[in-house]
């Protein structure tokens, strides 16, 4: 029954298709070519602390985001100077905030170099 219906909407979105067209595209919605759809799965229980998060302002956090890239390759290139194991995997911006994340807990000393880092940046005001 539920093929049928496919098969009656496909028709009514897509009239110049043939019927044999309709056959392949219903089957390939049905069962995707016989291949499993990939699917992420996260989940996380309360805050991730594999982030630092340093309070700016908007207008900064745009001019800080516009070179991220730049921002993650300088950081980690920092931490790897002090022997960290942390590794900077991307920086976001919340409304308020600039997330930095990471690959895992960053220490005390590693934060120091991020915290300095960003205050450092020729592109974000004091």
């Amino acid at each position: 029954m539920r093929n049928v219906t496919n098969i009656l909407k496909i028709k009514e979105n897509f009239p110049e298709l043939s019927i044999k067209q309709i056959e392949e595209l219903n089957k390939s919605i049905s069962n995707n070519g016989g291949k499993l759809k990939p699917k992420i799965n996260m989940t996380t229980k309360g805050p991730s602390y594999k982030q630092v998060i340093v309070p700016m302002d908007s207008e900064n956090s745009k001019k800080f985001i516009s070179s991220s890239g730049d921002h993650v390759a300088n950081l980690n290139h920092a931490l790897k100077n002090i022997k960290s194991e942390t590794i900077v995997n991307f920086i976001c911006v919340d409304y308020r905030d600039l997330i930095i994340t990471s690959n895992k807990v960053a220490l005390l000393l590693d934060i120091s170099i991020i915290n300095r880092y960003v205050k450092n940046c020729n592109n974000v005001d004091q």
